[in-house]
């Protein structure tokens, strides 16, 4: 039984996960010979004050 951690900057709308959900559950299937009920998937919603990058915070890079 797969349990699917996403970790995905904040913004994504409930359309775009709804859709993640849907294809990393098919790949699941495809590849891993899972059945679908079995799939578990979570998301982390990421502030892009508290993800750093190349040495700096996410939330200043954007602004350079």
């Amino acid at each position: 039984m797969p349990f699917i951690n996403v970790k995905i900057l904040e913004g994504t709308t409930e359309e775009q996960k709804d859709a993640l959900v849907q294809e990393i559950t098919a790949v699941f299937e495809r590849i891993v010979g899972v059945s679908k009920d079995r799939v578990f998937i979570f998301f982390e919603d990421m502030k892009r004050e508290h993800y750093g990058k190349n040495g700096r915070l996410f939330s200043k890079q954007e602004q350079a």
